[in-house]
């Protein structure tokens, strides 16, 4: 556990660092970002009309209303199963770093939504971090983690991961196509929540670890 601890905080630190680096250059030196920002958008722009359907339905999927329901669901199925320590974990991201930290780190960034693509959706609140890619990579990244709470089968822990992780890239993409995103909006609310992912992860399981030999002996 101790070798896949360095690991885990070292990937979370290189996101965390990252994060830190894009933000730095979105408030200061955007002009960097606007040629890569730019050819991306273009290309997923090109893309339109024909998925149009699958991306307005796609990211509903990390809709603040529809990560709540989801959020409260798997709360509850972990209060039941008594897993107080993946509750802890859980609330933590999806409360804390998507539903708290996210919103404050937009105001300080300031960006403004992009207008290279006409927007096929209304949105009201500032650009980056993407609230939608920061909410569904910890939500369902979170959810990758603790699949074998629920599931034996390793083929089918292997199926549904893949799964989850298309959905996540699905989700960020959609954010472009429709128009309220800049790739890099996309790029930096994966890296803030895989840097609270896996810098907590190894924290989460140790916990676990203690909680349930404590309650043995109980």
């Amino acid at each position: 556990m101790t070798k896949n601890k360095l690991y885990y905080q070292f990937a979370g630190s290189c996101f965390l660092l990252f994060f830190t680096f894009l933000g730095y250059t979105v408030k200061f030196y955007p002009q960097w970002l606007k040629p890569f920002d730019t050819w991306v958008i273009e290309q997923i722009g090109s893309l339109r009309p024909q998925l149009t359907a699958f991306f307005l339905w796609i990211t509903q999927f990390a809709n603040p209303l529809t990560v709540v329901l989801l959020g409260l669901t798997l709360l509850f199925v972990l209060l039941y199963g008594k897993q107080y320590a993946e509750v802890i974990w859980l609330s933590g991201g999806v409360i804390g770093i998507a539903g708290g930290l996210n919103p404050l780190l937009k105001l300080f960034f300031n960006r403004t939504r992009p207008s290279i693509l006409a927007p096929l959706i209304t949105e009201h609140s500032l650009s980056f971090p993407s609230g939608h890619a920061t909410a569904s990579m910890v939500l369902y990244g979170s959810l990758f983690f603790l699949l074998p709470l629920f599931i034996d089968s390793k083929f089918l822990q292997y199926a549904l991961r893949s799964l989850l992780v298309l959905i996540i890239l699905s989700i960020g993409v959609s954010r472009i196509y429709l128009g309220v995103h800049f790739p890099t909006d996309i790029i930096g609310g994966f890296s803030l929540s895989l840097s609270w992912l896996l810098l907590t992860f190894p924290i989460y399981q140790e916990k676990r670890f203690i909680w349930r030999f404590q309650n043995k002996q109980h």
